[in-house]
């Protein structure tokens, strides 16, 4: 009987990764790349970040995500130019004389990649990505790119410790449960000093998975995830700015979810702030800019559904790394 309940327990959780979309963060105002490709290249430095995210803690077999991502832009008008309305090395993207000056990125193109593996339960899904994305003023202060994303999304179910009975079972030895499909992707961003929206979606192609054996009827349908973000900039004095956000995500096979997000950022050396994810958590983030090498940030999720009373919320970490850093930021100047 508990072979048979470790077995179908198996099954549910396959079926049900297979209806979710990519790995969520919490903090998608730090890097907003991951859901989007039209963010390659936009700063004029090489971005470099690396996450972890252990969510719902203490719970056995509960997701634990990793990623590396890195992009960064081409054009020598844009990467080499004095078109960042920078007056020099050290200057604060977060001050307010900087919005004041801003001027449009020059046109350029942006290239990047990013890897990502979620492991849950006895699941791990595997994405791998590279990214395009081409930027232009359409005024003297506000951006548009376009950006697209190709790779391969990797699928596996250890079904090897899995105890039963019949091991020629043929939910055992299924399609789904080692599969490599292609991975496509695109989005667009529209941005300026003051604000940013954006819209997105992966895995534009979806997928069907199903039993070998036609008399279960047990089939799976990855379908197009779709993102869209929006946040805007609002300062107290020179060095204290306040940036509430937002993210939307939808698929076809379960509810919205919204994510809101308050920022509070004082010059470039750090911010705190709050998010809420409905019917899901409440969420505490703080992030140090710590030279213009290195930042980092974390985040802390306190879940409010029906999984607070067998977990110890969710904790996620990103080390951010700005290589090539001609003016030696310490934060994004084109992001939030």
């Amino acid at each position: 009987m508990k072979s048979i309940f470790n077995l179908s327990l198996l099954l549910l959780t396959c079926l049900f990764s297979f209806g979710q979309e990519y790995p969520r963060s919490t903090q998608y105002i730090f890097n907003n790349y991951l859901i989007n490709p039209a963010i390659s290249g936009i700063d004029n430095y090489t971005d470099l970040k690396l996450g972890y995210r252990n969510q719902w803690r203490g719970l056995e077999g509960a997701p634990v995500t990793q990623y590396i991502s890195i992009h960064a832009p081409i054009g020598e008008d844009f990467v080499r130019g004095s078109v960042n309305s920078f007056s020099g090395a050290g200057y604060n993207p977060l001050s307010r004389s900087y919005v004041d000056t801003y001027t449009s990125a020059e046109p350029h193109h942006g290239v990047g990649f990013y890897a990502m593996t979620d492991k849950a339960g006895r699941i791990r899904q595997t994405n791998i990505n590279g990214t395009y994305a081409y930027h232009l003023g359409l005024s003297y202060d506000v951006n548009l790119s376009l950006g697209i994303s190709a790779g391969l999304a990797s699928t596996s179910i250890d079904v090897a410790s899995v105890l039963v009975n019949n091991t020629s079972d043929p939910l055992l030895s299924a399609d789904y449960n080692n599969k490599i499909r292609p991975d496509v992707g695109g989005g667009i961003w529209l941005y300026s000093p003051r604000f940013f929206l954006g819209a997105s979606a992966k895995q534009i192609l979806g997928y069907r998975s199903a039993t070998p054996n036609k008399q279960t009827n047990l089939s799976a349908y990855q379908t197009t995830t779709f993102y869209g973000t929006a946040g805007y900039k609002f300062f107290v004095d020179e060095d204290i700015a306040f940036i509430p956000s937002t993210l939307l995500t939808y698929w076809l096979s379960a509810p919205m979810t919204i994510d809101a997000n308050l920022k509070i950022a004082y010059q470039d050396k750090f911010w705190i702030g709050g998010s809420y994810r409905n019917n899901d958590s409440f969420s505490a983030l703080a992030g140090f800019n710590i030279s213009s090498l290195i930042n980092v940030s974390y985040s802390y999720d306190s879940t409010t559904s029906a999984l607070r009373s067998v977990n110890n919320g969710s904790h996620e970490i990103v080390l951010g790394i700005l290589l090539n850093n001609r003016y030696d930021v310490k934060c994004s100047t084109r992001q939030f």
